[in-house]
C-alpha cells in the first residue's frame, strides 16, 4: 500500500512539475514575441539618411507599377507594419522583384540603378527571414530594417542622380 502510495505522489509531482517548466516556457514565448514588436516609434529613432524620390524621377516610375508596390512596402515598414513579410513573403517577393527588374523603364536601366535594386532584394529577403525567426531579437531586426531602408534610400538617390546627371546639356567645345 506504501509502495503504491510513494509512487503515485512520485507521479503526481513529475507531472506538475512538467506542466510548470511548460507553463513558464509559453510565458517566455509571450516575453519574445512582445519583445520583437516593432513600432513606428522604434523605426523614427534610427539614424539614416532618407532620401526622396525627385520630381524629375515621378514621371518616369509613375507608371512602374512594381516600384511604386515595392515604394508602398518600405512605407509600411516605415510605420512599424511588418506584415508583409509575414504572409507568403519570400514567394510575392521573388515575383515582385523579377518583375521589377523585367518592366525597368529604359531611361533608368543602367547598371547602377540595378545594382541598387540587388542590395535592396537582397535586404528584403533578410528582413523577411529574421522577422519569421523566434529567436531573433529586436536589436537585430531593427539593424535590418535599418540596412532595408538605407538600401531603399540609395536606390532613390541614384534614381535621383541619374536623371540630374540626364538633364545636364553639357557642350564640347569644338
Amino acid at each position: 500500500m506504501t509502495v503504491k502510495f510513494l509512487v503515485t505522489c512520485v507521479l503526481l509531482m513529475c507531472l506538475s512539475c512538467k506542466k510548470t517548466s511548460q507553463t513558464s516556457l509559453e510565458n517566455g514565448d509571450d516575453k519574445t514575441k512582445k519583445s520583437q514588436v516593432i513600432t513606428e516609434k522604434d523605426i523614427s529613432k534610427l539614424n539614416y539618411l532618407d532620401f526622396a524620390i525627385d520630381d524629375r524621377v515621378e514621371p518616369i516610375i509613375e507608371s512602374w507599377q512594381e516600384f511604386n508596390q515595392l515604394e508602398a512596402i518600405i512605407e509600411n515598414t516605415k510605420r512599424g507594419d511588418l506584415s508583409y513579410f509575414k504572409t507568403d513573403a519570400k514567394k510575392n517577393l521573388r515575383t515582385l522583384l523579377s518583375d521589377i527588374k523585367e518592366t525597368i523603364p529604359d531611361t533608368i536601366n543602367t547598371p547602377a540603378i540595378l545594382a541598387r535594386i540587388k542590395v535592396v532584394e537582397t535586404k528584403l529577403y533578410k528582413t523577411e527571414s529574421l522577422s519569421n525567426l523566434s529567436t531573433t531579437k529586436k536589436d537585430e531586426l531593427l539593424e535590418t530594417l535599418k540596412e532595408l531602408l538605407v538600401s531603399f534610400s540609395n536606390l532613390s538617390f541614384q534614381l535621383n542622380k541619374k536623371m540630374e546627371n540626364d538633364s545636364q546639356n553639357i557642350q564640347k567645345p569644338i
